[in-house]
C-alpha cells in the first residue's frame, strides 16, 4: 500500500466567492500536486471533501463531476468549514501512481449513485469505501429513524460492499464517524460493537454537519485483503477501536487524544498527542520520520493552527498534514490526531 500519495486538504479562496469556481480550481491544484508525483486526479482512489455551507452541495457536485469523465474516486463529503475564512469548499485526496489499477466496486442489486463518486474503488489489496450515509442501494432512499436505525443501515451498506469486493467488515482497518449530534454518540457506539465486535479497526469519531438535515450518522472505511494486525496501546482496550493497525506495509493509527489534566491547551495537548504517537509507532515498528498522513481535528481554527504547526516541526514537510474545524467526542478536548504512516 505504500504506493499511494496523499495530497492535504487544498482551497482555493482567491478564486473569489463562487462555489463553483473555488471547485474548479481546488480540483486543479489536486491535480498539480499529483502529476508532480507521477498520478492525477484520473488515478485518485478517494477524496474527502470540507464544504463550509451545506446548501452549496449541489453546485459543487456539478462542477465535481466534470472532473472524471468514467470511473470517479470514492468521495466523502461533510461540512466542515475550511481554516481559510474565504474558502468555501477544501479537498483533500489519497491516489495510486499513474498505470496502477483501480476499478470501482458495486452490488449488483444497486442502483447507480446520484452523485459524482463511485461507492469503492479497490487498488491491489486496498479498498476504499465512499462516505456511507444511511441510504438503500438498490432503490436511492433515504432510511429514516434514529441513529441506532440509521447506523445499522450504513454498516449493512458498508457489508455488502464489502462482499462485492469479495471481502468482509473483518477486513476493514481504517473508519472514519462523523455525527452531527455528538449526543448520539453511546447509541451510535452499540450498533457499531455489533458489527466490529473482535478487533475492531483503527477509528476517529467527530462531531460535524452532513449534507442533508435526515441523516444522523455517516462513515467511511478502508479495507485490506493483505496481512492484517492489531497493535495495542496502553491502558484498557477500547472496545469501539483498536489503537492502530497494520495492514501490509501501512500503519493505520486511531484518532488520538491527549490526557485529560492537559485538556483545553491545544500545544500541550498536541504535545501529547506526539508523545503517545511515538510509543504506538515504535509498538509497530514504525517512527515519526515514517508518517504518510496527519489529520489534525481542532475544535477552532487556532488550535487548529496550533496543532499543525507542532506536528510540521514534529514530522517535516513531506506528509499530507490536514486540519479540520469539527466538535470532538470528548467535550473539553481541542485536538484530536489520526495518523498513517510507513510501517
Amino acid at each position: 500500500m505504500s504506493r499511494l500519495l496523499y495530497v492535504p486538504a487544498t482551497a482555493a479562496p482567491e478564486a473569489g466567492p463562487d462555489i463553483a469556481k473555488q471547485t474548479a480550481v481546488t480540483l486543479a491544484r489536486l491535480d498539480e500536486r499529483l502529476r508532480a508525483e507521477h498520478s492525477s486526479l484520473a488515478d485518485a482512489l478517494a477524496v474527502t471533501v470540507y464544504l463550509r455551507r451545506a446548501p452549496d452541495f449541489a453546485a459543487m457536485n456539478d462542477e465535481y463531476r466534470q472532473a472524471w469523465k468514467v470511473t470517479p474516486p470514492t468521495r466523502t463529503t461533510v461540512v466542515a468549514g475550511p481554516l481559510t475564512e474565504a474558502a468555501l469548499v477544501a479537498m483533500s485526496a489519497v491516489a495510486a501512481a499513474a498505470g496502477t489499477e483501480r476499478r470501482a466496486v458495486h452490488p449488483a442489486s444497486w442502483m447507480a449513485s446520484p452523485n459524482p463518486y463511485s461507492y469503492a474503488i479497490r487498488s491491489g489489496e486496498t479498498l476504499f469505501l465512499s462516505g456511507l450515509i444511511p441510504r438503500n442501494g438498490r432503490d436511492n432512499t433515504t432510511i429514516e429513524g434514529d441513529v441506532t436505525v440509521q447506523t445499522h443501515a450504513v454498516l449493512g451498506n458498508a457489508k455488502d460492499l464489502l462482499e462485492a469486493a469479495g471481502l468482509s467488515l473483518a477486513h476493514v482497518v481504517s473508519a472514519r464517524v462523523f455525527l452531527p449530534d455528538l449526543g448520539d454518540f453511546d447509541r451510535m457506539n452499540r450498533v457499531y460493537r455489533e458489527y466490529f465486535a473482535d478487533a475492531p479497526p483503527a477509528r476517529a469519531t467527530v462531531g460535524a454537519a452532513l449534507t442533508g438535515a435526515a441523516y444522523k450518522v455517516e462513515m467511511t472505511f478502508v479495507a485490506s485483503a493483505g496481512s492484517r494486525r492489531i497493535v495495542e496501546g496502553e491502558g484498557p482496550r477500547n472496545p469501539n477501536l483498536s489503537a492502530a493497525v497494520i495492514a501490509d506495509d501501512l500503519v493505520f493509527v486511531s484518532g488520538l487524544l491527549a490526557p485529560e489534566p492537559v485538556f483545553g491547551d491545544p500545544a500541550a495537548e498536541t504535545r501529547e498527542i506526539l508523545k503517545r504517537l511515538d510509543a504506538l509507532l515504535r509498538t509497530a515498528g514504525s517512527n515519526r520520520g515514517r508518517v504518510r498522513d496527519l489529520l489534525v481535528y481542532a475544535t477552532t481554527p487556532d488550535a487548529a493552527a496550533t496543532a499543525v504547526a507542532l506536528c510540521r516541526d514534529a514530522v517535516g514537510h513531506a506528509p499530507a498534514i490536514t486540519p479540520v474545524h469539527v466538535a470532538l467526542a470528548s467535550a473539553r478536548a481541542t485536538v484530536e490526531i489520526m495518523t498513517i504512516a510507513d510501517a
